[in-house]
């Protein structure tokens, strides 16, 4: 057959011009992370408005948002490390850590207590780093790395203030250099007309701002989410895999930090056995808000909405005079609701990709 006789040829259609198709904004919506969690929040507030009559009262909502911060602080970059395909299950005593090293420091040395604040961010930041190192040396599970540093943390705590302060919790450094304006940048509050904002929702907000320009602004957002997709694959195309989960870590470490210095400076000592158990609730929150457990999903704005759920639900069951002891429960149930609706809204969302 001659060209001439050759049948009409279709037009070729290449990849990129797919990809190039624009979404629709319903589909662009169900592929959000936090669509899920962002639905919870809304029936939890609509709920509590209806179950408790002082729900809604400002005072009431400046409380709710400061009990979602303290948790809010570390769930944000808990919800990058997930994304990044990792745990931290040290995540809690890590905190009380902060605020003991801040404390016995500047109490022993007797010293300004922004040297305390000083030493305890570098000594956090290296439990940070011995995470990362060796989890990226060992090639081990997260979970078994950091639950090792869990426990080594717990008796390092308990064993250190016992052995210099002689008792189980800290002396108090409320008369010492330093600890006003320590105090006014980790544990003051603002007040906005009659309500009273206390100053860890500003940073639970700022870390949310940074964190959702680093996951979607930056090529450092590009390896979080490649490293937890596949750190193999991320590895083939020149990722840096070690120095990102390094730097997850050290991210959870800051947190840490953060959260430790309020702790230390809202109360002026610490009881060295505090902290257990909230590591799984920073995982929860994160989880609630959208990340999956296998890594490479998620965002920090659903982390962010999770830890607002924890708020509403804590603060609604006492506005709402039930017994606290159902809180727990209520946590598990919430956690397996959200598991399921999320994994519904990612399954819709790739069938109408």
């Amino acid at each position: 057959m001659s060209s001439a006789e050759a049948p009409p040829r279709e037009p070729a259609v290449s990849k990129a011009d797919e990809r190039l198709v624009r979404r629709s904004p319903a589909r662009q919506l169900l592929g959000r992370p936090e669509l899920g969690s962002v639905v919870g929040a809304v029936a939890v507030l609509v709920f509590f408005s209806v179950a408790a009559e002082p729900f809604l009262r400002a005072s009431s909502l400046s409380t709710v948002l400061y009990a979602s911060s303290t948790i809010g602080i570390m769930a944000v970059p808990v919800a990058l490390l997930m994304i990044g395909g990792e745990f931290d299950l040290s995540a809690g005593v890590m905190v009380v850590s902060s605020a003991l090293i801040s404390s016995m420091f500047s109490y022993q040395m007797t010293a300004n207590t922004w040297v305390g604040v000083g030493v305890s961010l570098l000594v956090t930041l290296a439990i940070g780093v011995f995470n990362g190192f060796l989890l990226t040396r060992t090639k081990l599970p997260s979970f078994l790395i950091t639950l090792g540093t869990f426990f080594m943390l717990t008796g390092l705590n308990l064993g250190f203030t016992k052995l210099i302060s002689g008792t189980v919790s800290t002396k108090t450094i409320a008369d010492m250099e330093g600890f006003e304006s320590a105090r006014a940048l980790f544990a003051s509050h603002l007040t906005i007309g009659d309500v009273d904002v206390q100053i860890t929702i500003v940073w639970w907000l700022v870390l949310v701002a940074v964190a959702t320009w680093i996951l979607l602004r930056t090529r450092v957002g590009n390896w979080i989410f490649a490293v937890g997709g596949n750190s193999d694959a991320a590895r083939a195309v020149g990722v840096p895999v070690t120095k990102t989960k390094i730097g997850l870590y050290m991210g959870v470490a800051f947190a840490a930090w953060v959260s430790g210095q309020h702790l230390l400076f809202s109360y002026d000592a610490i009881q060295s056995g505090d902290g257990v158990g909230n590591e799984f609730l920073y995982i929860i929150a994160a989880a609630v808000g959208g990340c999956l457990m296998t890594g490479g999903f998620g965002s920090a704005i659903g982390a962010a909405v999770g830890a607002f759920i924890f708020g509403m639900t804590s603060k609604g069951i006492v506005y709402a005079q039930w017994n606290p002891d159902w809180y727990k429960f209520f946590l598990g149930a919430m956690l397996l609701l959200a598991t399921l609706l999320n994994a519904w809204v990612r399954k819709r969302a790739e069938e109408k990709a």
